[in-house]
């Protein structure tokens, strides 16, 4: 049983890894600093983990990950708040065999991400960076025509969207993408089916016109998007990621791209983050890609914040909610 079912009366020190995504400056503390001691670091390396964190008995991270070595060397720990939906950067396990508690934020990006998958689909439908970058170098001036366009326009009604991971934000994907008059099919990322509604993932690869990433990334499911499912798709499909970047075999994704087998690509994410000046997409045809901006707006950071404090607050209370190493 976790130690969490007791309530804390004691003030806790709460330590706070790499806060500053979810507050550059735009989304106060405030409410986590009532709880207890907070300390809040903006960023915070491998090496730095376990002195930051050796008196604390809550450790809030995004991206900073916390292995069985690392919890092994904090036996203060009681609570560690992931700041995210997806938490493969701890060790879950280790957590509860040492009592510790992990809780994360399921919810908070769903819109916002949504929305996002959408932005970069049109990007790719309309290059509309690029055609206003080319009317402010001066080409609509120098035009004998009233328009012109340098990339193909595309349309998406009639067009067949493919989701891979059809939970809450596939989900509301697919409600966006039947009002732009699309087709929806939706797939697993095992390969076989959920619902009878839903198809495997070579026919979801083979017959989309978009095909969209939306579920989360699992040993069993990295680099599932390799050259042999890249192979089924059209040639003129476009592919869409803003899940996980390990997901994708990118050197086989760039291929793809530059022997002109797939229309386009677009990536919110990648294998490692920050991006490194050796990956293959950056020089591939075809791909945009964004800096993992997707669950960024402020209204989503804020929901990530007030979700945090209260995973906080139920611990401390003993209720704590949104665990996800309960068993």
């Amino acid at each position: 049983m976790f130690a969490s079912r007791i309530r804390y009366n004691e003030r806790m020190k709460i330590v706070v890894l790499d806060g500053y995504t979810l507050n550059p400056g735009d989304n106060p503390w405030e409410s986590l600093q009532a709880l207890g001691e907070v300390v809040i670091h903006d960023r915070t390396l491998p090496g730095q983990i376990v002195e930051r964190s050796a008196d604390a008995q809550v450790v809030l991270t995004n991206k900073v990950p916390l292995s069985a070595a690392t919890l092994a060397q904090l036996p203060k720990l009681k609570l560690i708040a992931v700041m995210a939906t997806g938490y493969n950067i701890v060790d879950i396990h280790a957590a509860r065999q040492q009592g510790v508690v992990v809780c994360n934020v399921p919810t908070y990006s769903t819109e916002s991400v949504a929305q996002f998958t959408f932005a970069l689909l049109l990007e790719l439908c309309h290059r509309v960076g690029a055609h206003d970058a080319l009317v402010h170098e001066g080409a609509w001036t120098r035009s004998a025509d009233f328009c012109f366009w340098r990339h193909p326009l595309i349309e998406l009604s009639g067009r067949t969207m493919g989701i891979v991971g059809f939970g809450r934000i596939g989900r509301r994907v697919g409600q966006i993408a039947e009002a732009f008059g699309m087709k929806v099919l939706a797939g697993s990322a095992s390969g076989s089916p959920v619902r009878a509604d839903r198809v495997s993932l070579e026919r979801l690869f083979a017959e989309s016109d978009v095909v969209s990433l939306h579920c989360p990334q699992t040993p069993a499911n990295a680099g599932f998007v390799n050259r042999e499912l890249l192979k089924v798709m059209k040639p003129s499909a476009l592919l869409i990621n803003t899940a996980r970047g390990g997901l994708i075999h990118e050197q086989d994704l760039a291929e793809a791209l530059n022997a002109n087998r797939l229309g386009g690509a677009a990536v919110d994410v990648v294998s490692a983050e920050p991006m490194r000046a050796d990956n293959p997409l950056l020089g591939a045809k075809n791909c945009i890609i964004t800096p993992h901006i997707a669950w960024a707006t402020l209204s989503a950071r804020q929901r990530l914040m007030e979700t945090t404090v209260r995973n906080v607050e139920g611990f401390m209370s003993g209720r704590p909610e949104n665990v996800v190493n309960s068993a």
